[in-house]
């Protein structure tokens, strides 16, 4: 086994634990989120890890299928990662239940796969495993996004 792809795949070993690694990974897309928080180009920042995250996923999900000998292992949680950070991606300056609120939307359209993130995720190889994910992060931002907009005041909302 190659021991700095597995670190890169499991997102610094989260995505080892050995219960729920999909949520521990995602926790990797917050703390990155987080970090990026008091950035001045918040959104910016975001998408261009969102984008490395992406690639390096795409490049590292063939090989973490072989290493694993089955379709999108568990410990794979770049995906994960990838897909938070399009859901949190609207904010700026994210407060910590900004955070928490575009955790759980993300979970929640990860692990419930609503058409089409079901078809998507057939696609194979590393692509197939990364792509089901920015799908639900796709659908989690819209989740936060809309009731913010309608809600003006809406208490995870530091979007202007």
């Amino acid at each position: 086994m190659n021991r700095f792809k597995y670190a890169l795949a499991t997102c610094g070993f989260l995505g080892a634990v050995p219960f729920a690694p999909g949520t521990f990974g995602t926790l990797g897309g917050v703390l990155i989120a987080w970090a990026l928080a008091g950035t001045e180009q918040f959104r910016l920042w975001v998408l261009v890890a969102a984008a490395v995250v992406t690639a390096l996923g795409i490049a590292l999900g063939d090989w973490a299928e072989r290493y694993a000998d089955g379709k999108d292992p568990q410990f794979f949680v770049l995906d994960e990662v990838a897909g938070y950070l399009l859901t949190i991606w609207w904010f700026e300056g994210p407060s910590l239940l900004a955070l928490f609120v575009a955790f759980c939307a993300f979970r929640f359209f990860d692990i419930q796969k609503p058409f089409p993130i079901r078809k998507v995720e057939r696609v194979g190889g590393g692509a197939g495993i990364v792509l089901d994910d920015l799908v639900a992060g796709v659908y989690g931002l819209l989740v936060v996004m809309l009731p913010a907009r309608l809600l003006i005041d809406a208490p995870w909302s530091a979007a202007s």
